[in-house]
């Protein structure tokens, strides 16, 4: 079955490029065009498409708020937010939002399509040329954490995290390095079966939608070298 595609932007030739190459494909398939966030929430609920394309910098309602309304649907849609390199602050708010990660707009067509599948397929994705700046300054991390005030409760993610075995630490700090499961097997010499399923456990011990916010908490937790 073809991937149902919702292609979202103000701007009509990223329309059109997506839309005749996506049309080129035999797995992908826009459902639908919107040109701001009010028609793409509107087409969310009426076209039910799998994963959707989102823009960020959009007149009316941005992509944001969208992306918040859009994953709060039932059987919500997977987003990818679409950015450019010096608008950060959108991005960080894209993945609070709910997004499963985001692409630069200067990035290859034909990447963008992949992305796609990677998303749709139920992973996430970060362009990889930001991914450790972009994550990092989203997690509020610094090379010195703060110590936590006296009397205050610890974050839910950091309870979570110190209730984790010593082997899913390791996995949780590989994935917040960008590893994807082959290359986290290889590195701890397990099975790639093995790797996804230390991966699962940690998606549903850690309470994490995806591994864009598996990567947020590891850096938030002193896990990836460099930030501690």
């Amino acid at each position: 079955m073809s991937v149902r595609v919702l292609l979202v932007d103000d701007q009509p030739l990223m329309l059109l490029g997506l839309g005749i190459l996506i049309g080129d494909t035999a797995d992908l398939e826009v459902v639908g065009e919107a040109g701001d966030g009010h028609e793409a929430v509107r087409l969310v609920r009426e076209l039910r498409p799998d994963v959707v394309v989102m823009d960020i910098r959009m007149p009316g309602m941005d992509g944001i708020e969208a992306t918040r309304q859009a994953t709060a649907e039932p059987d919500p849609p997977k987003v990818l937010a679409l950015t450019t390199f010096d608008d950060d602050e959108y991005v960080y708010g894209a993945l609070r939002a709910g997004a499963s990660g985001f692409l630069l707009k200067s990035m290859a067509l034909d990447a963008i399509l992949d992305a796609i599948r990677v998303v749709a397929a139920g992973d996430a994705l970060i362009a990889p040329s930001v991914t450790r700046r972009l994550i990092a300054d989203f997690a509020g991390t610094s090379a010195t954490p703060a110590a936590p005030a006296p009397d205050t409760e610890p974050a839910q993610d950091s309870r979570l995290v110190a209730e984790i075995t010593d082997r899913e630490r390791e996995v949780l700090a590989l994935v917040g390095q960008g590893l994807s499961n082959a290359e986290i097997a290889e590195r701890l010499v397990i099975s790639a079966a093995t790797a996804k399923t230390h991966v699962a456990r940690l998606f549903a011990k850690l309470e994490a939608r995806d591994r864009v916010h598996l990567t947020i908490i590891a850096y938030e937790n002193g896990l990836v070298p460099g930030r501690r």
